[in-house]
């Protein structure tokens, strides 16, 4: 019989099968002006707010660290994000420019992840909200940031062009590259493990000229910052990711080849869709385990993966829902839209990763609706050592 690998190495295979897919900085959730070709007069570039970054106790594992600091953005597979449109003279765009963010939805949505996209009327109730505000630029926050971090009502995406005036991709490849951060993607061209080297006197020219006119600061840390080594472990470059820059000639002096400037492929690479699909797979809806008050059910997971449970709730009550075991997790509560069988709405969510807590959630439940919770393991101190209670 063959030798089973060992938790450090399940967590170290796992770690090198998807830690490329995270190209951000401690804390990784940042707003931007979009991928463009630098030569397009009056669009700008990715512009990344500032997000205090995450920080973790000195005693903290690094094994356990790495995982955290990859997980800690994503989502849940399963989840349904929904989105809104700003209907304000300032913020509100015209037909043929909210079709192409709707159409970079639908390129994100056709490759049958584990996330789907419902456009809402009311941006009070979207989770994505999306603004055209001229002169803004065009960025979006990063994962679960559009939840954790914007405040209510505020935009969590813009787009400060007219998008149908963009030769890239036919004007939808902004919205791609938006949504993809929304996902949870950062930027690829500050990989550190590109290999590019930088004219730097050059590149702080460039993005203090127009349409960006910004501040050696932002220029640094949009462009020329390295991303941590440790939270991209070993990543491969890939110059035609959706969201990589554009760069014009005279920016690069090594690759040599991109002296002459860079301009990714149109459209989703190849690597893009792979890495997607692997960080959020389908969820088959059928055979859910129930989780029933009082009853604990033990998490059985390896790091990454991730359980679904069906609540069996008999009566209307305020229930608290909590994880027990020395375990990093994020724990969402889904419930089902009384309007449409199966479709389900994001209720609460709780992450005590890097903590030494416990994630827990306090709701009032009733019997009549259906629930679904979801959790996603980071990692553990011993397998099986983690379990959920509802009470």
């Amino acid at each position: 019989m063959a030798k089973q690998p060992t938790q450090s190495q399940r967590i170290d295979e796992i770690l090198d099968r998807l830690a490329h897919l995270e190209k951000a900085m401690h804390g990784s959730s940042h707003t931007h002006d979009c991928k463009q070709p630098s030569d397009t007069t009056g669009m700008g570039m990715c512009r990344l707010p500032d997000v205090p970054e995450r920080t973790f106790s000195s005693e903290m594992s690094p094994t356990r660290e790495r995982l955290v600091r990859y997980f800690g953005k994503k989502w849940v597979s399963g989840t349904n994000l929904t989105y809104a449109f700003f209907d304000t003279p300032a913020d509100s765009g015209d037909d043929p420019n909210v079709d192409l963010v709707r159409a970079g939805f639908k390129a994100w949505e056709e490759l049958e992840i584990g996330i789907s996209f419902e456009e809402v009327s009311d941006v009070n109730n979207a989770m994505v909200r999306i603004g055209f505000r001229s002169g803004d630029g065009a960025w979006s926050y990063v994962g679960r940031d559009i939840i954790d971090v914007a405040g209510r009502g505020e935009r969590t995406m813009n787009f400060g062009w007219d998008l149908t005036t963009d030769p890239r991709g036919g004007g939808v490849d902004t919205p791609i590259h938006e949504i993809g951060h929304t996902l949870g993607f950062p930027h690829e061209h500050q990989n550190p493990f590109s290999g590019i080297v930088w004219d730097e006197d050059a590149v702080y020219r460039h993005f203090a000229g127009s349409p960006n006119f910004w501040s050696r600061a932002t220029t640094f840390h949009n462009v020329l910052r390295k991303l941590d080594r440790d939270v991209v472990d070993g990543s491969s470059w890939d110059p035609d990711s959706i969201m990589h820059y554009a760069f014009a000639a005279g920016l690069i002096e090594e690759p040599t080849e991109y002296a002459t400037g860079l301009n990714p492929e149109d459209g989703l690479s190849e690597t893009d869709i792979e890495e997607v699909q692997k960080l959020y797979p389908p969820v088959d809806r059928r055979g859910f385990r129930k989780l029933r008050p009082l009853e604990s059910e033990k998490l059985d997971l390896e790091p990454g993966d991730q359980v679904n449970f069906e609540l069996s709730i008999e009566r209307s009550d305020d229930y608290t829902l909590q994880t027990f075991g020395m375990s990093d997790v994020v724990m969402v509560l889904f419930e089902e839209n009384p309007n449409e069988a199966d479709h389900w709405q994001y209720i609460a969510g709780d992450d005590d990763s890097g903590s030494e807590l416990n994630a827990k959630l306090q709701v009032r439940l009733k019997r009549d609706r259906r629930y679904l919770l979801r959790l996603r393991l980071y990692s553990q101190n011993d397998a099986g050592s983690t379990a959920v209670l509802m009470w």
